[in-house]
């Protein structure tokens, strides 16, 4: 059974940082496509890091140089690292998969409706 449980969110003053976890269970994140995906109230959902099977990576200019999309292989666990955090990155994020391969340019396009699984989220609160 595939499960994706993250963590990390919380509540930081802009300019912060965050790391977001994403463990998965049933299985292996090597075999896997993988994006991170956010949904503020009252917005659209949108995709904000995304890694491919080869490793290649893919942010949106919102976040580019700000956020970093990594695996550890060793835990089967995804990371999202966000450093200098603003307000409008407030939102719920989630952690997605799927198991055909898209480049990673793909995965953080639209809204995230081609993931096959999903975690239910973890909460990031950015204060001005």
């Amino acid at each position: 059974q595939v499960q994706l449980v993250e963590s990390g969110g919380g509540s930081v003053q802009a300019g912060g940082s965050l790391r977001l976890s994403c463990t998965a269970s049933g299985f292996s994140l090597t075999n896997a496509c993988m994006a991170w995906f956010r949904q503020a109230p009252g917005k659209e959902r949108e995709g904000v890091a995304g890694i491919d099977t080869d490793g290649s990576t893919n942010y949106p200019e919102a976040v580019k140089g700000r956020f970093t999309i990594s695996i550890d292989n060793a835990k089967n666990i995804l990371y999202l690292q966000m450093d200098n955090l603003k307000p409008d990155d407030s939102g719920m994020y989630y952690c997605t998969a799927t198991s055909h391969f898209a480049p990673a340019r793909w995965l953080t396009a639209g809204d995230g409706s081609s993931m096959e699984y999903w975690g239910k989220g973890t909460l990031v609160t950015v204060s001005s």
